[in-house]
């Protein structure tokens, strides 16, 4: 085995519950819900010997292991792992023409147009272009065994399809939800899954 990645997304915030679009331009930061689901997925995994903590640079990504960096473990900021652009819907709330626009471009990448941008905003290849520095730089460092990831919803599931080498337009075969957790196994020259949009830190203890 030559790498351990725990692959997570941010905790909750006011924007997630309010149904407003965040994305790259929107530097939001947890809510209350957001910091127990941190503590939880801390709590759950603190003791996992990270060598190293990769996050966005967005505020969301890094609080969500903030308790994790408190430990010294070393971390970086990239900017490739940023959440996509979502253009001239970020910041607003969804209203059903939004929705049925923003449902039209999910069926336009799910056919394979994955070249098409959404109004303002990025496509994903052209996310899983800004991507690309960063796998690279990870895999060029085999200090680096144990890692903890944490970034952003659309990202993390073409930033999925980039490790797995699954076609972009599969890219919603990777659900996701708040601090979830996919756990990946790389061996030099394949990821495989371990675990799937695992919630199951989220459950507090003593609760069934």
């Amino acid at each position: 085995m030559i790498k351990k990645i725990y692959l997570i997304r941010h905790g909750q915030t006011d924007f997630n519950l309010k149904s407003i679009v965040q994305g790259s331009g929107v530097d939001s930061v947890l809510n209350a819900e957001g910091q127990r689901q941190a503590d939880l997925f801390f709590e759950k995994y603190k003791d996992i010997p990270f060598d190293k903590i990769y996050t966005s640079t967005l505020q969301r990504s890094i609080q969500s292991v903030q308790k994790f960096i408190d430990l010294g473990i070393p971390h970086e900021r990239h900017a490739g792992l940023n959440e996509i652009n979502w253009g001239t819907r970020e910041g607003t709330r969804i209203t059903p023409e939004e929705d049925a626009y923003y449902h039209s471009i999910l069926q336009t990448w799910c056919e394979g147009n994955t070249a098409v941008c959404i109004e303002g905003g990025e496509s994903p290849e052209l996310v899983y272009e800004r991507q690309k520095p960063f796998v690279d730089l990870m895999l060029s460092r085999p200090e680096e065994e144990t890692i903890l990831i944490c970034m952003h919803g659309r990202a993390m599931r073409i930033l999925l399809c980039q490790l797995l080498r699954y076609p972009l337009r599969c890219m919603d075969e990777f659900e996701h939800r708040n601090l979830c957790l996919y756990q990946l196994d790389f061996t030099g020259s394949m990821f495989s899954v371990r675990k799937y949009c695992d919630v199951a830190h989220l459950q507090a203890p003593g609760q069934s």
